[in-house]
């Protein structure tokens, strides 16, 4: 396969699973949140999944996914701590969804680009 075509399927598979995230109901997860995120350009090039109520964002289409993405968890104060499981590092405590996905967009790991159809042993 072509490399543009290996792209434009990642591409296409990335904007799938994104069209489903999005379509989710308050049963999966509150459906402001991936809204905030797919604000975001870098963001929405990324593979979006939901497990209790958090959006979790990889860099590679298949499971494992990568975990050096950040991940915004709503706190029981109310905003979201925000921490990068690679590396165990808490990235900030901020007020609002927003704030939360803007702080992942501007901690993204360095050379971070489209997801990737494969797990992290193909970044």
């Amino acid at each position: 396969m072509a490399s543009n075509e290996k792209a434009r399927s990642a591409a296409e598979i990335v904007a799938a699973e994104w069209s489903a995230v999005l379509s989710f109901g308050w049963d999966r997860i509150d459906p402001a949140v991936p809204r905030a995120a797919y604000q975001h350009p870098a963001l929405r090039e990324l593979w979006p999944m939901v497990s209790h109520g958090v959006l979790y964002l990889s860099r590679c289409t298949e499971w494992p996914w990568s975990d050096d993405v950040g991940t915004a968890y709503p706190l029981a104060k109310g905003g979201y701590r925000v921490r990068r499981e690679s590396d165990n590092t808490l990235l900030g405590e901020v007020d609002t969804m927003e704030e939360a996905y803007e702080l992942i967009a501007a901690t993204l790991p360095e050379g971070c680009g489209p997801a990737v159809v494969g797990t992290p042993d193909d970044l």
